[in-house]
């Protein structure tokens, strides 16, 4: 399905993109991302033509309005390489050249604020996040004003990185990455009216079994014990010495009390509301492709 598309990425092309632990070959790009690059190029160039009969009809002078795609998916899963991968594809086809990615990590409340309202133990769940602020952030970057900043997360203090804003300016194509893009929240405590997903024209969902996102996330508890836990400003600092058996016992009980749960009750919800579903298997390489039709 990627028809005379070439593959442009190089083997250090796509070590650079790969994210820690994770697993990708150029044989799953050119198999798997490639055409869904295609895919995605074609509703681009589709939605453009939209919005310009939009202008003509109301008489405005055609503006441009950025193609947003969601992706969405457990910790562990692999979004952040997916996402990076569709980005680095995308910004080599020629209609549009200039594609962003942000993740919903930047718009986590500070530590500071979730020690203070209690939700340490649910970062990542719906309420950790500032809602309005990421909103107002898609409803600027959709409305193509210049210039919109984002804020920056740290994965290395675990906190958002005070006084720190990536740019995003007029993108033809925005990539929002995080756990629950996709979910509604709509309870009867927590009514809304807009949605994240609600300024998507697209979204993946990247799924796998739990055993397997249980394995990978317990896995690269561990290899990060032996890299990024030695710095002494990591927030994880703390487990650096743990041994063998101790650094197992508490990945899988963080795994079971915050992000299975999480997964569980806010994130596997939402998978069917995707407009493709990538499965992986455990070797992490995508088995089964869902599009929806309608």
């Amino acid at each position: 399905m990627r028809a005379d598309a070439p593959l442009t990425l190089s083997k250090q092309d796509l070590q650079s993109l790969k994210g820690f632990n994770d697993t990708i070959t150029l044989e799953e790009v050119s198999e798997i991302y490639l055409p869904l690059s295609r895919l995605l190029n074609l509703y681009v160039a589709a939605s453009q033509g939209l919005y310009r009969a939009s202008d003509t009809f109301l008489g405005k002078l055609p503006a441009k309005v950025p193609y947003v795609i969601g992706v969405a998916g457990s910790v562990a899963v692999g979004k952040s390489t997916a996402a990076r991968v569709l980005r680095t594809l995308l910004a080599r086809w020629p209609d549009h050249p200039r594609v962003d990615l942000i993740t919903t990590d930047g718009f986590l409340y500070p530590n500071s604020v979730l020690e203070e309202r209690g939700l340490m133990e649910r970062k990542g769940f719906p309420e950790s996040y500032d809602r309005k602020a990421i909103l107002d952030f898609l409803y600027n970057v959709k409305s193509g004003t210049p210039q919109v900043p984002a804020p920056v997360y740290s994965h290395l203090t675990y906190d958002i990185v005070p006084e720190e804003f990536l740019t995003i300016e007029q993108p033809d194509i925005l990539i929002v990455e995080g756990l629950t893009v996709l979910q509604t929240g709509l309870t009867a405590s927590d009514p809304q009216d807009v949605f994240v997903s609600d300024f998507f024209d697209f979204s993946v969902y990247l799924d796998a079994e739990i055993s397997d996102l249980k394995t990978w996330y317990v896995d690269r508890f561990l290899a990060l014990r032996a890299t990024a836990f030695s710095d002494v400003n990591s927030y994880f600092h703390q487990y650096k010495d743990l041994s063998d058996s101790e650094a197992i016992s508490l990945a899988e009980q963080i795994w079971v009390s915050i992000n299975e749960k999480n997964l569980l009750e806010n994130i596997i919800p939402t998978r069917e509301r995707a407009d493709l579903i990538l499965t992986k298997v455990g070797n992490h390489r995508v088995d089964k492709v869902r599009l929806r039709k309608l």
